[in-house]
């Protein structure tokens, strides 16, 4: 559990508050470099910690992140003209560039130098692995770009989605580190259920081994016949889970069709909104992805397409129970309701807008989540003291994966995670 006022200091992300000065020393992904595709073309609203913004590309194709507001009569600058390498406020005619900088006021004399005075805020931006990353924070503690496997892959090995959830931040998070629930939610069979109480198949051995940007962490299930199934999750601070997808047997002849690499970043749009950048590639440099594959991925998951909103929400939500079945609870999956990502969803936003862990009862598979929570605390502590924060430091995070397999005989767990841990782009 947590106190209610460190609850209150890890989930509140406005600027200056402790959390959202912290989040603001690392690289945030925005927006997706889809949202915004031809230079001078349509702009995209964008609201990050709490900030409402203004995303365009520029006539050079670069990507820009301005303030949303026109500063002469706070006219909104999504409705202006995206022009010449800046945009230009449809009310007045003033023009401003990425860098945020009045370029033109037709409504003062040509002379004039009242639009050196006139600014608007624009943040650094980098574009990689098909996401529009920006940094919020001052400008002499800005860290060096991005650097995940993900950014480096091509894009043709690559997906990344961006869905809305309206809760808090944290405890979606929280649900991509929770490994105990997966065997259990996300379980097929609602029918006979004695699977329930073999915990020594169903409830990982869990181990959390801190590193220099967050940590990683492993589950590991005995099968049957001296077969482990093993997942080594990597957590990277603040908002990121990496994880791979089920192979087949170490040293079977048949490898898997498309290893892949997976997971989500937990962005905050504000204190009660989060974007979520859902994100697969391939995990052997030798074979490509389609997209009809990742998009299969996405419709199995519960967010094709088909189950969201023009404004990228679930069409399921609280109004609708997220179209909960009793009977299916029965006859088919034990949540009652279709799609991994429906069942996490419906969890997390139904828990409330911000959680109350002051009020929570952890248990012995908490492990993960109870360190992220100290670092992120400890990450606050290093932001008010004037140091980086871990795992804003690019090269700490930069060769490390995510690792998945089935292995025969425990004495050789150890051996697979070291080979597979490291990255292959």
């Amino acid at each position: 559990m947590l106190s209610k006022q460190d609850n209150e200091r890890v989930t509140r992300v406005s600027r200056g508050t402790p959390m959202g000065e912290t989040l603001r020393r690392y690289w945030v992904p925005a927006l997706l470099s889809s949202e915004i595709p031809e230079p001078d073309g349509d702009m995209a609203r964008v609201r990050l910690l709490g900030e409402d913004l203004l995303a365009f590309r520029t006539t050079d194709g670069q990507a820009a992140l301005t303030g949303a507001l026109c500063p002469h009569r706070l006219a909104p600058l999504y409705f202006g003209r995206n022009e010449a390498n800046g945009v230009r406020c449809v009310y007045h005619g003033w023009k401003f560039d990425s860098t945020g900088a009045c370029i033109h006021m037709p409504t003062e004399p040509p002379d004039s130098s009242y639009k050196d005075r006139v600014r608007i805020d624009a943040y650094p931006t980098h574009e990689a692995g098909g996401v529009i990353w920006a940094y919020l924070g001052p400008e002499v503690h800005m860290p060096p770009p991005p650097d995940w496997e993900l950014t480096r892959v091509p894009l043709e090995h690559s997906f990344v989605s961006r869905t809305v959830q309206d809760c808090n931040w944290l405890q979606a998070l929280e649900g991509g580190l929770d490994s105990a629930h997966a065997m259990i939610m996300h379980n097929a069979d609602g029918t006979n259920i004695d699977w329930i109480y073999d915990y020594d198949r169903l409830i990982p051995q869990i181990e959390v081994n801190p590193t220099e940007y967050g940590y990683s962490y492993t589950g590991i299930r005995e099968r049957a016949d001296d077969l482990w199934w093993v997942r080594l999750y990597q957590y990277f601070m603040p908002f990121t889970a990496l994880r791979g997808r089920v192979s087949p047997l170490r040293g079977a002849k048949q490898p898997p069709a498309m290893p892949t690499m997976c997971g989500h970043i937990w962005v905050p749009a504000d204190d009660v909104t989060t974007n979520v950048f859902n994100f697969i590639y391939a995990a052997d440099p030798a074979i490509g992805m389609t997209r009809e594959f990742a998009i299969e991925n996405e419709i199995d998951d519960g967010r094709g397409p088909q189950h969201l909103t023009p404004d990228l929400r679930l069409k399921l939500g609280l109004h609708n129970d997220y179209s909960l079945s009793r009977e299916l609870q029965k006859t088919g999956n034990f949540a009652g309701i279709v799609g991994i990502n429906t069942q996490d969803v419906a969890v997390q936003e139904a828990m409330g807008p911000i959680v109350d862990r002051s009020q929570e009862h952890l248990g012995s598979t908490d492990r993960a989540i109870m360190q992220m929570r100290r670092m992120l605390l400890e990450a606050i502590g290093d932001v008010e003291a004037g140091r980086r924060p871990k795992g804003a430091d690019t090269a700490s995070y930069a060769q490390v994966r995510a690792v998945d397999h089935f292995v025969q005989g425990k004495e050789n767990i150890a051996r697979v995670l070291l080979e597979e841990s490291k990255t292959r782009y």
